[in-house]
């Protein structure tokens, strides 16, 4: 495992109480999860899922984090699992499972053989299998193996690691693997929004590719906001609501050194500030973000808000 040399810390070792101490403070700040990550030099999955497991990033404290950490330290200490291990169950009721689970996930558009390399990883052992386990597992050729283990790991939904004592590698599903794939989702929504909303832009919210890319744009907004949540949750999304309220009161363009100097905050806490609210449109709402060919970012009405009628009737006002 990996350890701490000379005071800076590496990732792969434990948060310490001092660790969370900092996230408590940094959290309080308004400082974003990736943003604690590059300062405590860890991914930016081990704070959220720290903040996820002990609290929330409004209440978020060290002393009690430390103490829920202790607490599963003890108990994974203990006896381990009496369960037997895949190998120790019944062989034909396994491969039936995989088989039956592989075939739930092809027909969602998984390639049915890695579908079973990923169910024979989902159902291993905590420290996972080298390719050689998965071959004889499953009875297919090593390139057959490894084909699949490359498209998984295209996914992200499978990481390696060393095998000790061999130079071969054991290939584990982590328990990020969810989050990940849900955020990855979450995205994919969120640029077809974004790519429907400039098609409005492009074609004009009244002709006829407009009105259906408005629509189809509100819809994916609104599945993406739904999938991960209003927004206002999220790390930085104080920040966020800060930089939208200093756009309006400026009331022209601004770009981030600008808005940096004008809040007095360093830039890069402008641009997560601003990235949060491109990742999470229902921030701003009724409100859309624009950035100008100078890099000037001003604040302008959702097209999918108001009926090209509506804003006729508007327009027409005095």
């Amino acid at each position: 495992m990996k350890t701490r040399r000379e005071g800076v810390p590496v990732p792969g070792g434990r948060l310490t109480h001092e660790d969370r101490q900092r996230i408590a403070a940094w959290l309080a700040d308004g400082l974003g999860y990736a943003e604690i990550g590059r300062h405590l030099g860890r991914p930016t999955s081990t704070i959220s899922r720290e903040v996820a497991r002990n609290g929330t990033p409004g209440d978020y404290r060290a002393a009690r984090a430390q103490r829920a950490a202790d607490h599963r330290a003890r108990r994974s200490g203990s006896a381990r699992p009496v369960e037997p291990t895949t190998d120790q169950r019944p062989a034909e009721a396994v491969r039936v499972f995989v088989d039956q689970f592989a075939t739930v996930l092809a027909a969602t558009g998984m390639p049915r053989m890695t579908a079973r390399v990923f169910v024979c990883l989902l159902t291993a052992d905590e420290d996972g299998l080298t390719a050689a386990d998965l071959v004889r597992r499953l009875r297919v050729s090593p390139a057959s193996v490894s084909k699949s283990i490359g498209s998984l790991e295209a996914m992200d939904l499978v990481g390696r690691q060393p095998d000790p004592g061999t130079r071969r590698d054991r290939y584990v599903i982590d328990e990020d693997v969810w989050l990940r794939a849900w955020g990855t989702d979450t995205g994919a929504h969120g640029h077809v929004a974004d790519a429907a909303r400039r098609g409005v832009e492009i074609f004009g919210a009244d002709s006829p590719a407009g009105a259906r890319l408005g629509a189809m744009g509100e819809f994916f907004t609104r599945l993406s906001e739904q999938m991960g949540g209003s927004g206002l949750a999220e790390a930085g999304a104080h920040d966020a609501l800060t930089v939208l309220a200093a756009l309006v009161h400026a009331g022209r363009p601004l770009t981030v050194s600008a808005l940096a100097g004008a809040l007095d905050w360093p830039a890069d806490r402008v641009t997560a500030a601003l990235d949060a609210i491109r990742r999470r449109p229902a921030i701003a709402d009724p409100l859309t973000l624009r950035v100008g060919a100078d890099g000037a970012y001003t604040l302008t009405t959702r097209p999918d808000r108001l009926s090209p009628a509506q804003r006729a009737a508007l327009g027409r006002l005095d």
